[in-house]
């Protein structure tokens, strides 16, 4: 195999073609590190270690893109990079090379998580959902949940809001307490949002 072109097609970045008539685009350290030219012979072993070269590189830049958009867990990207063809080995490498430059972080990415639905009025277990389903290891989620404030004032405040009568009927009652479930809050802390209502409704 013998490179038939090489040519700079933006600031570091290089087509390089081939005498069986294929193309790759590579980074410059990689033209660099493995000396490349015009009219070089590569022997199979050569052609092959170019083409994997080139495949991570290509790899590397789709993962950029894609975390740039928003932010992923390292299980959420990797699954991205396999559906777009990537190959196991060059995902697995791209998640290693962005957690090295520190650009994936799945703690920190549970910490946004849990705020963000901690904020939007979620229990516990519905902010669990969300940790699971994004792929993040549970052995992080207790820590992640720990920054959550106690939430019996978020469940009271919720159920008010949710009983449009101050004395509800069993039916509407279930309907709230149900929806709060649903929510990810568990029984016993909607029964105590239950009672503190009732408490100062008798109160009032």
């Amino acid at each position: 195999m013998t490179i038939t072109e090489l040519r700079e097609i933006t600031q570091g970045r290089f087509i390089v073609g081939f005498s069986d008539g294929s193309e790759m685009r590579l980074n410059l350290d990689i033209v660099a590190d493995l000396s490349l030219f015009r009219g070089r012979e590569l022997s199979d072993e050569e052609f092959g270690a170019i083409k994997s070269s080139s495949e991570l590189s290509g790899c590397k830049e789709k993962a950029l893109k894609i975390i740039g958009a928003r932010p992923l867990s390292c299980k959420e990207l990797k699954d991205k990079l396999l559906q777009k063809g990537e190959t196991f080995e060059n995902a697995e490498s791209c998640i290693e090379w962005l957690k090295g430059l520190h650009y994936l972080d799945d703690s920190q990415y549970a910490g946004m998580i849990v705020r963000h639905y901690s904020a939007k009025g979620y229990g516990i277990q519905r902010i669990k959902n969300e940790l699971y389903m994004r792929g993040v290891p549970k052995e992080l989620w207790e820590e992640a949940v720990s920054e959550i404030p106690e939430s019996d004032d978020k469940v009271y405040d919720l159920l008010c809001r949710k009983l449009r009568s101050e004395n509800p009927d069993r039916a509407e009652l279930k309907k709230a307490t149900d929806a709060l479930f649903r929510r990810g809050f568990s029984w016993e802390e909607i029964k105590s949002a239950v009672n503190r209502f009732n408490s100062e409704r008798t109160e009032f």
